[in-house]
């Protein structure tokens, strides 16, 4: 019998993993423990030397006891939970990096880790496309105007007016499988589609009728930026005061990936002045931002608090292709998405 851990939380819960793993991996002896953790009704932050965790490692380790599988999405994997659990085999994280999980101490205590890449690129480009829609338009503000009581009339003045998607330049900044879903849903508007990312060929932008662009060029004609990036030592403040010059005047922008790839520091001036004419973010340097943050005074900003990624079909594909790569490991073979695969060697005996 194999012993499992389900260790979920208030969106992937862990009867969900458990559900999962029973339909995927049914036909092994499974016994399961579970353990729910806070996140998100409590944010997610640093524990111990991993990013983006939820829970503390006193709590992970006195639920591992025996454990040789987990299956969760921010229990925090420690270097210290690592080596204080000795029959550990396998970790499936429901995300698409595996932030909360020190790999190099996974690779020394011979744990494999496995994560769920485009889990939620649906619901993650379906929001995006929703703030764009939002900035554009007006929507929110002018929800909360009539709700206060006065009726906006002079949104529909000339200079007041939103622009439409249908013949707008759109720029996305990363192209992966959250940006190759945006590009196809603004096209079906009518926009003109530019995209910058270093790993995308141009023959392979061209098939999808997108037009591969350098990110200054990108910034320079595009009405409307959205980011889509990885945050990498390379694209931390991807766009920041300098850059964010380029853009043409009232030109909106959207930030629904990470918030460390837009310098938030220049936006007020740029919101104030109407350099940037509106801003719509799901993600911040800080997560909350504190009360007291200048963009909540700005103009034209909306806020949401972390969402593009919360739908309930979301939830149970993560926890479908995390119950997919522990039925292949369990049968013999070498799950698909290995973050650490120098691990894999200590695991001879696993298929292709």
């Amino acid at each position: 019998m194999t012993s499992v851990l389900a260790a979920g939380d208030h969106f992937v819960a862990p009867e969900v993993f458990v559900d999962a793993l029973r339909r995927s991996a049914g036909s092994h002896d499974l016994q399961f423990n579970t353990l729910t953790l806070p996140w998100p009704v409590e944010p997610f932050g640093p524990v111990g030397n991993v990013h983006e965790a939820s829970g503390t490692e006193r709590q992970l380790l006195d639920a591992l006891g025996g454990v040789e599988i987990v299956a969760t999405q921010m229990a925090p994997f420690t270097a210290e939970v690592l080596a204080n659990s000795p029959q550990l085999k396998f970790v499936g994280v429901c995300r698409g990096g595996p932030v909360n999980v020190d790999l190099e101490a996974a690779t020394d205590n011979g744990v494999i880790v496995s994560y769920a890449p485009g889990r939620n690129a649906a619901a993650a480009a379906e929001f995006a496309v929703g703030l764009i829609l939002a900035a554009l338009r007006r929507i929110p503000g002018s929800d909360a105007e009539l709700k206060a009581g006065n009726w906006r009339g002079d949104y529909y003045a000339y200079e007041n007016a939103g622009i439409e998607l249908d013949g707008s330049t759109v720029g996305l900044v990363g192209y992966g499988a959250i940006g190759k879903i945006v590009a196809r849903v603004l096209k079906a508007f009518g926009a003109h589609v530019l995209v910058s990312d270093p790993f995308v060929q141009a023959e392979d932008a061209a098939r999808d009728g997108v037009e591969l662009v350098e990110l200054e060029a990108l910034l320079r004609r595009s009405s409307v930026v959205s980011l889509h990036a990885r945050l990498t030592p390379e694209t931390k403040n991807l766009l920041n005061a300098d850059n964010l010059k380029l853009l043409p005047e009232g030109a909106v922008l959207i930030n629904s990936a990470r918030g460390g790839l837009l310098d938030y520091a220049p936006l007020p001036e740029l919101l104030n002045s109407g350099h940037l004419g509106a801003l719509a973010v799901d993600v911040y340097d800080i997560e909350p931002p504190p009360r007291d943050w200048p963009l909540f005074g700005a103009p034209n900003v909306i806020t949401t608090p972390h969402l593009a990624g919360a739908t309930r079909q979301t939830a149970h594909r993560a926890a479908g292709i995390v119950a997919g790569e522990v039925a292949r490991f369990l049968g013999g073979e070498r799950p698909r998405f290995v973050a650490n695969p120098d691990v894999l060697a200590k695991f001879e005996g696993l298929r292709p």
